[in-house]
């Protein structure tokens, strides 16, 4: 296993800026929030996902009115007449039109599945539930690789909660997409589903691993993990650290791009090991996400900090010239994430006490 990282402190600091009594916004300019791009469905579903996790450390008192905040955006995204939850929403508070992307559809049931498994407010689980299960008959239709993934995982996640059979089924059903694009590529030169490896990539191997597992699969779980075996090989630079696809993609014909390379492709691979650690029991995989969440600090292509702990922020990437000096809520988000799960994996270490100096003066 490489060298572990320092874990660090949970730090909210750069959250509570980004957040005004609507959510968190979406763009920075540095670290100040840029208002005019407003927020997304996308990463108030991220911002819930990061509450229930800081909930751990920090207890449910003090993230409850942010939790509920990000609830209550996403009731109010939700459209009745679709069955499909709105995007975007402008400074202010009011929605974009246009339907929402699939992939925000994904996002936001996974944040509902994860809060009904895991939220100790007995209030707040039913209303996340309530949501979830009205939301639910759509995602059916849901084409998009990475949304199917979300679902199907917001779906484990709600089943764990006790939800009914409907959402059994969901699974089922959107976990054997999920394994026919994956075995339709098997034995070839280019194993990837898609032609081109694009964005948040260990994604839907995350969704086959923990579905095949939930579903008691062997098989299923046997493909996730060899895909993300492939992932991995593919972005593992020569000494070891991990070097991910940049934002120029990588087509099956062509050469991956090195730069600019986005934090949640880092954190999907994380948590994708996570999965794959889970199911198997293998450490080489509790290895993988220590390599992935030491990219955040330091051990990446050009040997610079992406995160920024001591804020609970991260820079918006890595580009050829160092870090994009923006820090927009994606990436604040991701760090956060990476943080949490390696954290909860690392359990014979003492607890890292909360800067609670960097809390509202009421909690701390």
């Amino acid at each position: 296993m490489p060298d572990r990282q320092p874990l660090h402190p949970v730090v909210r600091t750069h959250l509570e800026t980004m957040t005004d009594e609507v959510g968190i916004m979406q763009h920075a300019v540095g670290s100040t929030p840029d208002a005019a791009h407003g927020y997304c469905t996308d990463d108030i579903s991220r911002a819930l996902q990061v509450d229930l996790l800081h909930q751990r450390v920090l207890s449910w008192p003090v993230i409850a009115d942010s939790a509920w905040r990000n609830l209550r955006f996403l009731v109010e995204a939700f459209d009745v007449r679709t069955g499909r939850f709105r995007n975007f929403r402008a400074a202010g508070g009011v929605w974009v039109d246009g339907p929402g992307s699939e992939d925000c559809q994904g996002r936001a049931m996974h944040a509902l599945g994860d809060a009904m498994a895991s939220a100790p407010e007995a209030t707040f689980v039913e209303a996340a539930g309530s949501l979830f299960e009205r939301a639910l008959p759509a995602t059916l239709t849901l084409g998009a690789l990475r949304a199917v993934a979300s679902v199907a995982l917001g779906c484990e996640a709600a089943l764990r909660a006790g939800s009914n059979g409907r959402a059994n089924l969901t699974l089922q059903v959107l976990a054997s997409r999920l394994r026919g694009v994956f075995d339709g590529r098997a034995g070839s030169s280019w194993p990837w589903p898609e032609s081109r490896v694009t964005y948040e990539n260990a994604l839907p191997v995350r969704a086959l691993i923990v579905a095949g597992q939930h579903l008691g699969t062997p098989r299923m779980v046997a493909t996730g993990v060899s895909a993300l075996d492939w992932l991995v090989a593919a972005q593992t630079a020569d000494d070891g650290h991990l070097s991910p696809v940049g934002n120029g993609w990588w087509a099956a014909s062509g050469i991956k791009a090195q730069f600019d390379q986005q934090p949640i492709e880092a954190t999907a691979l994380l948590l994708g090991a996570e999965a794959a650690y889970l199911a198997t029991g293998d450490g080489r995989w509790q290895a993988e996400m220590e390599r992935a969440y030491g990219w955040f600090l330091g051990e990446n292509d050009l040997g610079v900090e992406v995160a920024d702990p001591a804020r609970g922020a991260s820079f918006d990437g890595l580009t050829a010239g160092g870090v994009n000096r923006n820090q927009g809520a994606e990436s604040t988000l991701m760090w956060l994430v990476a943080l949490e799960h390696v954290r909860a994996t690392r359990p014979t270490e003492a607890p890292v006490a909360p800067v609670m100096a960097r809390l509202p003066a009421a909690v701390a």
